[in-house]
């Protein structure tokens, strides 16, 4: 009986020990949930910067980046720059507010004005928009952004239309509670 008993408990205990180990060995591999410090954040930044860059959408942008339209784009930047750091009004002329991108029939829509002689996007949902379907094409206005972006499937750079006013009243004004600023 005692043998029984034994050979029964035996693999119980070898069992559950594999199982205790294998769970510690599990604990140690686990990346420790410590904050990294900014200097550890900082050089992730740029390993990712450049794993991104080694990809085949990091080599095609920087060779969008060097091209005519490329150098166009990031000009069209500087120009701006000063206002979209300040939140400033440039003052705009609208040249198209029917713009599609070819290919492209998602519900976005875009509006392309004219500062300093320079063609800008934004981009727009479509209930966003709504409040813009009374402009018109070489309409004045003024607009403010927070930001601007580039990308090589754009021929201009992209403003965020944050506030959009015709003649002294806001047609447009991006509610940033909503959406953390982003």
């Amino acid at each position: 009986m005692k043998k029984t008993i034994y050979v029964l408990i035996l693999p119980l205990v070898v069992v559950s020990g594999l199982v205790f180990a294998n769970r510690e060995i599990k604990n140690e591999t686990k990346p420790s949930s410590k904050p990294l410090s900014i200097a550890d954040r900082k050089a992730r930044l740029v390993d990712d910067k450049k794993k991104w860059e080694a990809s085949p959408e990091g080599i095609k942008y920087k060779e969008w980046e060097v091209s005519p339209e490329g150098k166009k784009v990031h000009a069209s930047h500087d120009k701006i720059r000063k206002y979209i750091k300040a939140f400033t009004n440039m003052e705009a002329v609208v040249t198209s507010v029917t713009f599609q991108r070819s290919g492209k029939s998602s519900g976005i829509k875009w509006l392309i004005v004219r500062i300093d002689g320079e063609e800008y996007m934004m981009q727009f949902t479509p209930k966003e928009f709504e409040q813009l379907n009374d402009l018109k094409v070489n309409d004045k206005i003024s607009v403010r952004s927070h930001s601007a972006g580039y990308s090589p499937n754009h021929p201009y750079l992209i403003v965020s239309g944050d506030y959009i006013a015709q003649n002294n009243k806001v047609l447009f004004k991006r509610d940033f509670s909503k959406n953390n600023r982003c």
